[in-house]
C-alpha cells in the first residue's frame, strides 16, 4: 500500500476536491471523526469547513495546516468499504492524528479503487501536531498494515528508458500517466522548443502551456499540464509542474532545450522526409509514408484551418524538429500550399538529395514496417532504414554514416562546423 502525504494551506481546497468527485457520483465518503456528513452522502462542502474551524478556532503561525493524504492498496487487493475505513483509522491512529478531525473519501473514478484523507495538523489551541519524520513514520505504518492485513506490497511504479510510452487511458490513474508520459519523453526525445515539447507530448494526448504570474508581489513562471482525449478535449484538471516532479518544470524543461542544441542531428531526418516527399502523391500519403519509416508528422491548423505549424517526430533518432529547421520546402506554409492551395508540392533545394531506397513504396507488402518497441510507433524495416543512414544504438548517438545519399561539399562544410562549435567551447586561454 503507497501513502502519498500532501501538506497544504487550502483546507477548501482539498475538501472541494474531493467533494465534487463524491457529488458527481465518482465516490462516496467512507466515515469522518467531529466533522458531520449529510444522511443523504453529499458533500456539504461549505458546511464541512465550518465543522474544521469550530474544532480549531486558531490557526496560529501554522502556514500549512492541511493534510491530504491518499492510500492506495495493490490492485489486487480487493477490499470492502469497511476494509477501506478500517485500514484509513488505524493509519491515522498509528500516525498520530486519530483524534483529529478528518473525513475519509473514497474515490472511484478509475479501475484502481483508493481513499484520500483531509485532516488538520493544528489541535484546538492552534498548536502544531509533531510531524518529525513524517513520511518516514507513514511508510512504516504502511508496511505494518500490510503485513497485518496480508495485502500485497504495493510499490511505487519505476520508469527507465525502455519502457514503453503509451497514449494516456482516460479511464486510468491519469495524473501517473501524464507523470510518466513526460519523464520519459524527457529522457528519450531531443527537442528545442516548447513548440516541439508539444508536438511530441500530443501523440500521447498531453498539452503543456507556460504560466506566469504574481504571488504576494513575486514573479513565478512555471508549466501546467492537461491531459485529453482523441478530439483534444480535456479530462481532468490540470497538472502544475510541482504536482508531477522536478523533470516537469520549467527550469528543467528550459534546461532540455539548451541541452538538446548541443546534440540535435538534422540530416537523417531531413533525408527520411525528403525521400517520403519525392514519393507522396499528397497529405494522407505523405504521413502515412512517413509513419512507414518510423516518423511522425504533427501539424498545427488555426481557426480558419489554415496549417501554422508543421513539427516532424523521429522515433528513430528520438529527435523532434520543426519543419522549418529542415528547410523552407519543409515549413508549415509549403504544406499549407500543397494541402490545401495550389496542389503543388514543395520543390527540394538542390542541397536536398532525396534517397528513394529510403521509404516503403504504395502496396509493397514484401517487408512489412516493425514496430518500435520502445515507443510504439511504426517505423521502417531494417533493410530500408540502413539503405540511408545506422540506427544509433542508444538516444543521443547520432552517428553519421556514408550512404547514397552522401554529399561530399555537405559533409566537408558539415565538418568545419562542428570544429568550429568545439573551438568556441570554454575559456579561451
Amino acid at each position: 500500500m503507497v501513502a502519498k502525504i500532501s501538506i497544504g494551506s487550502s483546507l477548501y481546497g482539498a475538501l472541494a476536491y474531493n467533494g465534487e468527485k463524491i457529488n458527481e457520483a465518482r465516490g462516496r465518503i467512507l466515515g469522518s471523526n467531529k466533522v458531520v456528513i449529510p444522511p443523504d452522502g453529499h458533500a456539504r462542502i461549505a458546511q464541512m469547513v465550518e465543522d474544521f474551524k469550530s474544532f480549531m478556532p486558531k490557526m496560529g503561525r501554522t502556514k500549512k495546516p492541511v493534510l491530504h493524504i491518499s492510500l492506495n492498496p495493490h490492485p489486487e487487493d480487493r477490499l470492502t468499504d469497511q476494509d477501506f475505513e478500517i485500514l484509513a483509522r488505524e493509519y491515522l491512529d498509528k500516525l498520530g492524528f486519530g483524534d483529529q478531525p478528518f473525513v475519509i473519501y473514497k474515490h472511484e473514478d478509475i479501475d484502481r479503487h483508493h481513499i484520500h484523507i483531509v485532516t488538520v495538523n493544528v489541535n484546538e489551541q492552534g498548536k502544531r501536531l509533531n510531524q518529525a519524520f513524517l513520511f518516514r513514520r507513514s511508510k512504516a505504518i504502511t508496511n505494518e498494515l500490510e503485513q497485518k492485513y496480508n495485502l500485497h506490497k504495493a510499490q511505487r511504479e519505476k520508469v527507465s528508458p525502455d519502457t514503453p510510452i503509451k497514449k494516456l487511458d482516460p479511464s486510468g490513474d491519469i495524473k501517473r500517466q501524464v507523470q510518466n508520459t513526460v519523464k520519459l519523453v524527457s529522457m528519450r526525445y531531443k527537442f528545442q522548443t516548447l513548440g516541439e515539447y508539444n508536438a511530441i507530448l500530443s501523440l500521447y494526448n498531453i498539452r503543456c502551456e507556460p504560466t506566469d504570474g504574481r504571488v504576494n508581489g513575486r514573479e513565478y513562471h512555471g508549466l501546467v499540464y492537461f491531459a485529453m482525449n482523441d478530439n483534444g478535449d480535456t479530462v481532468s484538471t490540470p497538472f502544475k509542474a510541482s504536482r508531477l516532479g522536478k523533470f516537469a518544470s520549467r527550469a528543467a524543461v528550459e534546461g532540455h532545450f539548451e541541452r538538446s542544441k548541443e546534440s540535435v542531428e538534422i540530416r537523417p531526418t531531413k533525408r527520411i522526409v525528403a525521400s517520403v516527399m519525392a514519393q507522396s502523391s499528397g497529405q494522407d500519403d505523405f504521413i502515412t509514408r512517413l509513419k512507414d519509416n518510423g516518423i511522425d508528422l504533427v501539424l498545427r491548423y488555426n481557426e480558419d484551418g489554415r496549417i501554422y505549424g508543421a513539427t516532424f517526430v523521429d522515433h528513430n533518432t528520438h529527435t523532434v524538429l520543426n519543419g522549418s529547421r529542415l528547410g523552407k520546402e519543409f515549413s508549415a506554409n509549403a504544406f499549407e500550399r500543397w494541402f490545401n492551395g495550389d496542389g503543388e508540392k514543395p520543390i527540394l533545394s538542390a542541397s536536398v538529395t532525396p534517397n528513394t531506397d529510403t521509404t516503403q513504396t504504395a502496396g509493397d507488402t514484401s517487408a512489412p514496417p516493425q514496430p518500435n518497441p520502445s515507443t510504439g510507433q511504426s517505423q521502417a524495416n531494417s533493410h530500408d532504414y540502413k539503405n540511408d543512414y545506422e540506427q544509433p544504438t542508444l538516444p543521443g548517438l547520432d552517428l553519421f554514416q556514408v550512404g547514397p545519399g552522401f554529399n561530399p561539399e555537405e559533409e566537408a562544410f558539415y565538418r568545419a562546423m562542428q570544429r568550429r562549435k568545439k573551438r568556441r567551447r570554454g575559456p579561451q586561454l
